[in-house]
């Protein structure tokens, strides 16, 4: 059977149990905060809905953000506009093929006023920190955020010292094939719980942005002066563990895992998707829930957020790249191909 036969089959429907429940416990003035802030970032991030819905399901799912696109897309601003909504800590790394592990984390340093060695703490220490265009630094520096992502922790000098709650890693990228990049290991990769793609505005949109830069401004930047803080640290910390307490039924769980699985198996990748695949399907599934204003999971739940979270979790095989093949595209074959529960 050839790919496109399975694409074809893929065509028909299958029958999903989307049962729901007439309450939800779920407070109002929460949904009208995200809802508020999402309307925010839409309003300067002109022409990118699902992006910033996938920034806001990363966010309560308390995950990390991997962003790719070419350059001039507004990764950066994306952050930037999350930052200033938030009224904790924010900090900004540009990585180049120069940056230091410890220009990161931190460092020993002596102090020659008390005469001791002090702890001399780097940008990780934050709530928000944007690792800007990430993979233009060597694997080597990259490593450099594997531990603060995965603990929320930075261990300097045998010392392990916590980062502050809530800790949201966006990092930015450009394209392999862009000049002067180096690829993430599967290790960083790994650590990021969504990876989000920005393509090129439809023509309407932007041309509403065009507009927008152009309106009465010096240079080619987006004003954000006017975005409002909508959160507070603690807003953040109380609304992801409300997320965490959304209902997951065992044969909707099953069903994610499933879908990894079969990732394992599938023609034309290599290397599919490890157990850390499931755990993000079901933490995102439960945040996607959370924005509809539901208290449990559902079937869509979870094929809704199963690109953005396996799109860089596997390896396409030779094969596949040489045809131009992309990781996209066989996902969403094998999603409409994996059965989902039925009531």
């Amino acid at each position: 059977m050839s790919y496109d036969d399975l694409e074809d089959d893929a065509a028909q429907p299958v029958q999903k149990n989307v049962s729901q429940k007439s309450t939800s416990p779920i407070s109002e003035s929460d949904l009208q905060l995200i809802e508020q802030l999402k309307q925010q970032i839409n309003a300067v991030f002109i022409g990118q809905r699902d992006v910033v819905d996938q920034v806001m399901v990363a966010l309560l799912a308390a995950g990390h953000v991997l962003i790719e696109g070419v350059p001039g897309l507004g990764k950066t601003l994306l952050v930037r506009l999350l930052a200033k909504s938030i009224s904790g800590e924010y900090a900004r790394i540009q990585f180049t093929p120069d940056l230091m592990p410890s220009d990161i984390t931190g460092h020993i340093m002596f102090d020659n006023e008390t005469s001791k060695f002090r702890i001399r703490k780097g940008p990780v220490f934050t709530n928000l920190l944007l690792a800007d265009e990430i993979n233009r630094a060597p694997a080597k520096t990259q490593s450099a955020l594997l531990e603060v992502m995965q603990e929320h922790q930075v261990t300097l000098e045998g010392e392990a010292l916590p980062v502050p709650e809530p800790y949201l890693v966006m990092a930015t990228q450009n394209p392999i094939e862009q000049e002067g990049t180096y690829p993430l290991p599967e290790a960083q990769l790994d650590r990021f719980i969504i990876k989000i793609k920005i393509d090129y505005p439809q023509l309407d949109e932007e041309h509403l942005m065009v507009k927008a830069v152009t309106a009465n401004q010096v240079g080619d930047q987006f004003s954000i002066n006017n975005i409002h803080q909508q959160f507070k640290p603690e807003d953040i910390v109380r609304l992801q563990q409300q997320v965490a307490g959304v209902a997951v039924d065992d044969e909707v769980s099953r069903y994610a895992v499933a879908i990894v699985r079969e990732t394992r198996n599938w023609p034309g990748i290599s290397n599919g998707a490890g157990p850390r695949g499931g755990i993000a399907i079901i933490r995102c599934a439960r945040a996607w829930a959370f924005i509809q204003g539901r208290d449990f999971v559902t079937p869509d739940d979870v094929k809704h957020v199963a690109l953005p979270v396996l799109r860089h979790r596997i390896i396409l095989s030779p094969e596949m790249e040489l045809e131009g093949m992309h990781a996209d595209r066989v996902i969403a074959v094998l999603l409409d191909k994996v059965a989902a529960p039925r009531k």
